[in-house]
């Protein structure tokens, strides 16, 4: 949903106050998410967004509206766009944040309850119950929060049945370990009491990608477990099972030959699935078989085997086809196919094959004999067997579908360590490397970094030296796919061992998982996968530090802070280059970032660079200021100082110099300081005496501040030989300074 830009915008200060807002709480965000509650960050980043919003509630309380990509006020618009705002709102209307109302009276506890929140990834949020049961849980009152209705989300998000469908089917094909929530399972059951939309819900998972990707077999397993769900979750809002079960049978028609084969072999079967199988195919009625065989022909254009297997277990009678052929030749005459010229010869021998199937032609009479004496020994061997069931149990367990894939990647990997010729090792490791994605993508970290182990070894000393070329291609196509991102999603909510494995997967990968380790690390926005990220990049030391340089030319912004964040911690001293080649950013986040980067440092080396930048870089400097100011840190006196005597407190400056006075009075005793500020007590700009006299105010009132004998000996020195308009001031700072000393005393 997008507002209209057509109705009247707010006013040019109250927009920009708007968008200074938004920057400050991104930022502040972001700091709350990386950073421990007592780092000085975030006290700096909460004083901002207090400040700011201060200065948006000025005239009184406000209401932001939230919409997907802006906010308004009562209705208004900004005047200009600006990115912060659209992120801002994005980050509140993900959590389901409607409203968000300010007061003149929020402070920096409030913001930092609310950030701590927002911090939250939706889902999480969503399964403790939202964020409005979170922020009234917080106690604070000078914030309100007005949530969205889940319902109506829903909708907006879901865009009709197919998101929600989309939802079920990647549920179902990923299992029973994965649990639908509560708004697929109402639009499951939805669905089930409809037989055309379940139908195409049934169709919808047989074209799905992901079903394409995962196989038939695990397609035919999606499908089972949907139609257990179905009837599952009915039940459980009070449905008629019998009902269900009849919407469910009258929808197979619009099974594919080969999926409604799997059902009627999983009725044969045992278990949940025999139960749901049996109960749908004996509730098949001839129209719902006619018209399964209808829109088979339909589509293959005549009949397959397939679908011949399928009509002959389906109903094993010849008069009873021969009705159901006729009413399956009406059905196809009503699609696409009964328009073609040629309909009648097609289904003619459609009906021709339909008609006469049998396996005769495959199996022997004799074969035949044989395997209807095996089947009648088999019953026997099972009803005499003394196995206990334990036993039997594990035998079978042996040759499920689970264990014989597992079977077959291990022998992939035996493969792996004795084949030496490297165009048929590189075959191999392709398939080994399709199962590593897909564990990964299932989130079997452990299983991946085995799979990884058994392809990336060749590629270190240990390995065949043949093999190195070829497993570091596979490597870097490995690190350049999705892999990453697939490992770093599931760091959410991975444990210690889930952790240990990500991190071993992703240094065997090398150098080349550093780019995408540290993308994903920009955009995440869980605690829990932030840490795991950090350590993994952190754990690469140099190699990763040269590969995290790239990463500072990259278009995102986001992308950009990151490897500043990164090449700090990695790299100290070595690092200054990199660091000060991105104070003059066209980000004004990312200047920032770099100057707070270079002043954690915090080493002769690092402050030079500052100092060099503040000489060489007029456009560079005020955003360095700002930040020395904001890092309230005695370390910075020396740079604030060079600033004041070596610029002129002219324009704009002026307003920088009164700051960085102000913020001397607050750092302590320096002599750079004392040095500074007694100049600047003394300065006159004789054609603005206006300007002279506040900045000589500051400078005297910051020389009180701070309160050493230093100080005071200058204030005492101004006092009895400045000029008379600086004696005046001094006097009467050096007498509040004396009372002071005296209170304290």
């Amino acid at each position: 949903m997008t507002v209209s830009t057509s109705v009247e915008p707010l006013p040019v200060d109250q927009s920009t106050a708007l968008a200074e807002f938004a920057r400050a709480c991104k930022s502040a965000a972001r700091s709350v998410s990386l950073y421990p509650g007592t780092h000085p960050a975030i006290a700096v980043a909460l004083s901002r967004v207090t400040a700011a919003g201060k200065r948006l509630t000025v005239a009184g309380d406000i209401t932001l509206g939230v919409h997907p990509d802006i906010l308004v006020v009562e209705g208004r618009v900004p005047a200009r766009t600006d990115a912060s705002i659209g992120e801002l709102a994005s980050l509140l209307h993900d959590r389901l944040v409607g409203e968000l109302r300010i007061t003149r009276d929020a402070e920096s506890e409030d913001w930092h309850s609310l950030l701590l929140i927002l911090s939250r990834t939706p889902e999480e949020l969503l399964h403790d119950g939202g964020i409005g049961k979170a922020w009234s849980g917080s106690g604070c009152a000078n914030l309100e929060i007005r949530e969205i209705d889940y319902a109506e989300v829903l909708r907006e998000r879901a865009g009709g049945d197919e998101a929600a469908w989309d939802r079920i089917i990647a549920c179902c094909l990923q299992g029973e370990t994965v649990a639908m929530d509560d708004s697929a399972l109402a639009a499951l059951v939805a669905t089930v009491t409809d037989q055309e939309r379940f139908g195409e819900l049934l169709a919808r998972l047989q074209a799905s990608p992901a079903a394409a990707d995962a196989g038939m077999g695990a397609t035919a397993a999606a499908l089972l477990q949907l139609l257990r769900a179905a009837v599952e979750a009915a039940a459980a809002k009070g449905g008629d099972r019998e009902h269900v079960l009849g919407t469910i049978a009258g929808s197979m028609g619009r099974l594919t030959p080969e999926m409604l084969l799997r059902v009627l072999a999983a009725k044969h079967g045992e278990g949940p699935d025999s139960v749901i199988a049996s109960s749908v195919v004996e509730r098949m009625t001839d129209d719902t078989i006619a018209s399964f065989v209808a829109n088979s022909v339909a589509v293959d254009h005549g009949a397959t085997e397939r679908l011949a297997h399928a009509f002959e277990a389906l109903v094993p009678e010849s008069e009873r086809k021969e009705a159901l052929l006729g009413l399956a030749e009406a059905k196809a005459r009503t699609t696409d196919l009964g328009k073609d010229s040629r309909f009648d010869d097609l289904w003619q021998s459609a009906k021709d094959m339909l008609r006469s199937y049998s396996d005769k032609k495959y199996v022997s009479e004799e074969y035949g004999r044989e395997l209807t004496a095996a089947k009648t020994r088999a019953v026997d061997v099972e009803r005499v067997s003394d196995d206990p069931p334990e036993r039997v149990e594990q035998w079978l367990t042996t040759i499920s579908d689970p264990s014989l894939r597992e079977l077959d990647v291990l022998l992939l990997v035996d493969l792996l360590k004795i084949e030496d010729d490297p165009v048929r090792w590189s075959a191999l490791a392709a398939i080994v490397a399709s199962e590593l994605e897909k564990r990964a993508v299932l989130g079997e970290l452990e299983a991946a970094a085995n799979f990884a182990a058994a392809i990336l070894r060749e590629q270190t000393s240990e390995g065949r030296a043949q093999l190195a070329a070829t497993a570091a291609s596979c490597a870097e196509r490995l690190a350049s796919g999705p892999l990453v991102r697939h490992v770093a999603a599931h760091l959410r909510g991975a444990d210690d061992a889930s952790v240990h494995a990500a991190a071993r997967l992703c240094h065997m990968l090398g150098a080349a998982a550093v780019k995408p380790l540290a993308e994903a690390l920009a955009v995440e926005e869980n605690n829990r996968a932030i840490r795991a990220l950090r350590e993994i990049l952190l754990d690469f030391g140099a190699v990763g530090r040269s590969s995290v340089e790239q990463l500072k030319t990259s278009t995102n912004p986001a992308v950009r802070r990151t490897a500043i964040d990164l090449l700090r911690v990695f790299g100290g001293n070595d690092a200054l280059p990199e660091l000060a080649s991105m104070l003059g950013d066209s980000d004004e986040q990312v200047q920032r970032d770099a100057v707070r980067a270079i002043v954690q440092i915090g080493t002769d080396a690092a402050y030079a660079v500052l100092q060099r930048t503040l000489t060489t870089d007029a456009t560079s400097r005020d955003a360095i200021v700002q930040q020395l100011i904001a890092l309230r840190d005695n370390k910075a006196t020396p740079l604030l100082c060079y600033v004041l005597s070596s610029t002129a407190p002219d324009g704009s400056m002026t307003a920088t110099h009164l700051q960085i006075i102000e913020a001397l009075g607050g750092l302590g005793a320096h002599p750079d300081s004392t040095q500074a500020l007694q100049v600047a007590l003394h300065r006159n700009i004789w054609w603005a005496p206006f300007r002279t006299a506040r900045l000589r105010e500051a400078a005297a009132t910051a020389l009180m501040r701070i309160g050493a004998p230093e100080t005071a000996a200058v204030l005492e020195e101004a006092s009895q030989t400045g000029s008379r308009r600086v004696r005046k001031i001094a006097r009467v700072k050096a007498a509040a300074a004396a009372r002071r000393e005296r209170g304290v005393a």
